[in-house]
């Protein structure tokens, strides 16, 4: 029987043949923290271990809130900074750089073959360039920081092949919404996903990080993109050694689906599963519109949010947000003119970070607002406020609706 990705990246990182279901003994390459760490702090004391086994391993960024917002936060990024100092830690970045999946991927730590863990469940996005990658627990973290290895089950996988070409404004962000509404939000429970089919292959790696990103939404433990010359050129180097699956690999299940059939969708409150097209809400009245996170806060993004809204203006009832992924995501919407096209619209620019997602500040909602946002969590109180709604969408979407002032179909846009 032949192999899956992940099956294949764990044989060759233990030199045997390793099939799903079996629990290994890795060291990963890399283990991501963020503002958390101020917490894996305590677990890693609570061992009564002095050093970090590897002080090349942890990656540490600073993104969840800020700059701090409160003293709280602040001692917190100052506990962070000192035990950075403290461990002699190669691999720090602090605030301003940006939110913490796009900064490690930019900064090449997630490769092809790489299995990188992560404090964050977000960290299945770097499956997009190839890398076998997981969110873990604050305390198994700890426990990486003082041996360099932790234990996981080898997950089986589930195979999507999309094929077909999107309809105009129809965007990655729209396919994911899809198949977390056809499978659920357990649909791949400890999977590993592999995203496949000639869809995929025409995607940029921004596109397959939204995929990949988006892949533990449906409760999967990696979500995986073939590593190809895009993959090469993002990275910055000349040649990788792809990880293509077996013809005769044993998948779980392999669904079919055309992206040419999909139409712009958003994922209704509170769950992301709770998914209908566009269509089926348009004309509900928002209150605030939130471009950026680890889902889609990249260049193209508001490429096409800027493309929507050029000549335009948000509607005076909306609020609207933008929040680059990065510094790099900055200076490049400043370079190609989409910064001060997004000003000139009325679209308020923040600073790089992951901003009101997490409801710790930066755009918090008030007593029954509503925010569309292209965040990947619409959860109850999930943006600070338990009495607030959140609709999920893509950046085409998020752009259409700021004009109006409404939920509406970006497709309208081009008639």
């Amino acid at each position: 029987m032949g192999k899956t990705a992940v099956e294949k990246i764990f044989s060759k990182r233990l030199s045997r043949d390793i099939a799903a279901g079996e629990i290994v003994v890795v060291k990963p390459d890399f283990v991501l923290s963020h503002d958390n760490t101020a917490a894996i702090i305590d677990h890693f004391r609570e061992l009564g271990v002095k050093q970090i086994e590897n002080p090349e391993q942890p990656v540490i960024i600073l993104d969840h809130t800020v700059p701090a917002s409160t003293s709280k936060y602040a001692n917190n990024h100052k506990k962070i900074r000192e035990f950075v100092v403290e461990q002699k830690l190669s691999h720090f970045f602090d605030i301003g750089e940006g939110i913490c999946h796009q900064v490690l991927a930019e900064q090449g730590f997630a490769v092809p073959w790489s299995i990188v863990l992560g404090a964050d469940s977000h960290t299945t996005t770097y499956g997009a360039l190839g890398a076998f990658s997981t969110g873990i627990g604050r305390k198994e973290v700890a426990a990486i920081w003082a041996t360099g290895e932790l234990w996981l089950r080898v997950p089986e996988t589930i195979r999507f092949v999309i094929t077909g070409r999107f309809q105009p404004y129809v965007l990655p962000k729209d396919l994911a919404l899809y198949i977390i509404g056809k499978i659920g939000a357990d649909g791949a429970l400890y999977k590993s996903v592999e995203f496949t089919g000639e869809t995929v292959e025409n995607m940029s790696i921004a596109s397959r990080m939204t995929l990949s990103n988006m892949s533990v939404e449906m409760g999967a433990k990696n979500g995986f993109c073939d590593a190809d010359e895009k993959t090469a050129s993002f990275l910055g180097i000349d040649r990788i050694t792809p990880i293509l699956p077996d013809p005769d690999a044993d998948y779980e299940q392999v669904i079919d689906i055309d992206a040419s059939t999909i139409p712009p969708m958003v994922a209704k409150p509170h769950t992301v599963d709770n998914v209908s097209p566009v269509d089926d809400v348009e004309g509900i009245k928002i209150d605030q519109v939130f471009f950026g996170t680890c889902t889609n806060g990249r260049v193209e993004d508001f490429e096409i949010a800027a493309r929507i809204l050029r000549g335009k203006k948000v509607a005076r009832s909306v609020r609207v947000l933008a929040f680059p992924a990065s510094r790099k995501v900055l200076l490049e919407l400043v370079k190609r003119g989409i910064y001060e096209t997004l000003v000139e619209s009325g679209v308020v620019m923040m600073n790089p970070g992951c901003g009101p997602c997490l409801g710790a500040h930066e755009g918090v909602l008030a007593d029954g607002e509503l925010c569309l946002s292209t965040a990947n969590r619409n959860f109850k109180g999930r943006m600070g406020n338990p009495e607030s709604s959140i609709y999920l969408a893509s950046p085409a979407t998020a752009a259409a609706s700021a004009i109006t002032g409404v939920i509406t179909n970006p497709q309208e846009m081009r008639r």
